[in-house]
């Protein structure tokens, strides 16, 4: 039986996986990490011919029969219903697109199986409840999108006002039933914090809160599977692979973890960070674990976070030595993820989001350095289309359209402006 324990907790106190799944966050503040890693035959997704396959033969382990096999093929069939696809660039280099789901990002595989997880113990129990979500982009659209119209739970999402696409806020603030979306006058680092506090504030007790970020271990489950099923669709990737996973809230990057962990073997994973450099930074040895720095606004905003939270994740799953072999990072600036995302569609015809960008440029400096030759799969992570305006200055062609977006500017909004407070959030709660 696998538990899961607090972060936090010297005496690793494990809970069970419905118990930290509906918690989000643990009541001392500490994010919920497994208490022993399963070992898993690489078969169960090597033999794999849908994700939804690699699900069902895989989080079984993770979730130690506490849902019963016939009730989790039904959430996975129902949530990884769509591809995810290797699409490869050259010899050597792939993508793994992330965005055909309904809110075109990597989010809704870990919110849409999270959600129908939730719904199913909340059920069992005869319980509810709200979730409080930060975003700094896609997350809010996926969980809005992935619990809407859950009888058992209220979504309540915080995003920065003025820091995200027009088309990510469009995606936030779209009427959804059980859905408020809250545009906090801060950065995203404001909104985590408001969520954060609002977990542990004795006046906020009485309410069944829990989370849907990736400090919810729900979330990050579900997303190491992508990882799996990338290797299942190219078998010669198997026995010596690479990923480059573009990181903000280091959730991507830890789900990748927890697949290696399990059993795939992966030699190097690459952090392909923006201006938010933080982890970089720890990484080459040029910052002490914890000293976050400020946010900075970039071109891929959802990649903006000063102080990543799956950080304090990753300290308790691997030792900084391990993290720093199997890690390497660099950031990006705004101008080099523009020039990279011109060079990649000049040179292969590929049309990359900003954040895929950042990876696809991360990797090139990665080999520039290194000489690995070892073949990548670079997690694309949001459809460009979310982000007209960038795909446009970097490419000078028009602003790239997709038919589930332009459908959103005929639809309902449901959105409030807040201060940058708990107070604030409290007063919606």
């Amino acid at each position: 039986m696998i538990g899961y324990y607090s972060t936090r907790d010297p005496q690793k106190n494990p809970v069970s996986f419905e118990e930290a799944l509906l918690k989000g966050l643990a009541s001392d503040g500490g994010l919920y990490v497994p208490d022993h890693i399963p070992s898993i035959d690489p078969k169960n997704w090597l033999e794999a011919t849908t994700i939804a396959e690699v699900g069902l033969n895989v989080l079984p382990y993770w979730l130690s029969q506490e849902v019963p096999l016939a009730v989790l093929d039904s959430i996975v069939r129902d949530a990884l219903n769509f591809p995810c696809p290797v699409v490869k660039l050259e010899e050597g280099l792939s993508v793994l697109e992330l965005f055909h789901g309904p809110t075109l990002s990597f989010k809704d595989f870990g919110a849409r199986t999270m959600a129908r997880l939730m719904q199913y113990f909340l059920q069992k129990r005869g319980e509810k409840r709200i979730i409080l979500v930060a975003t700094s982009g896609d997350t809010g659209s996926a969980v809005a999108d992935g619990f809407a119209g859950q009888d058992s739970i209220e979504v309540v999402l915080l995003y920065p006002k003025g820091k995200v696409s027009l088309v990510q806020e469009r995606q936030l603030i779209v009427w959804r039933p059980g859905v408020r979306a809250l545009a906090v006058a801060g950065n995203f680092d404001d909104c985590q914090r408001m969520v954060k506090e609002a977990f542990v504030d004795p006046e906020l007790s009485h309410l069944p809160l829990s989370s849907a970020n990736s400090i919810n271990i729900g979330r990050l489950l579900p997303q190491s599977l992508y990882y799996l099923w990338a290797v299942a669709q190219t078998p010669l990737l198997a026995e010596r692979v690479n990923f480059c996973v573009p990181s903000g809230n280091l959730g991507n990057l830890t789900g990748g973890i927890l697949g290696s962990l399990v059993g795939q073997p992966v030699q190097r994973f690459v952090a392909a960070h923006n201006d938010n450099h933080f982890f970089p930074d720890f990484l080459a040895g040029r910052a002490e674990a914890y000293h976050f720095l400020p946010t900075v606004a970039t071109v891929s905003n959802a990649m903006d976070v000063g102080s990543p939270s799956n950080f304090e994740r990753l300290y308790a799953l691997l030792t900084p030595q391990r993290m720093r072999e199997w890690i390497w990072g660099t950031t990006v600036s705004d101008a080099a993820t523009l020039e990279r995302m011109a060079h990649t569609y000049q040179t292969t015809g590929y049309l990359a989001d900003p954040h895929t960008s950042v990876g696809l440029e991360a990797l090139a400096r990665y080999r520039e350095q290194t000489g690995d030759t070892t073949p990548f799969v670079v997690l694309s992570c949001a459809h460009p289309a979310k982000f007209p305006e960038a795909v446009s200055k970097a490419l000078g062609i028009p602003e790239p359209k997709e038919a589930a977006l332009e459908a959103l500017w005929e639809q309902e909004t449901n959105v409030k402006t807040i201060e940058p407070s708990l107070q604030a959030l409290k007063s919606e709660l």
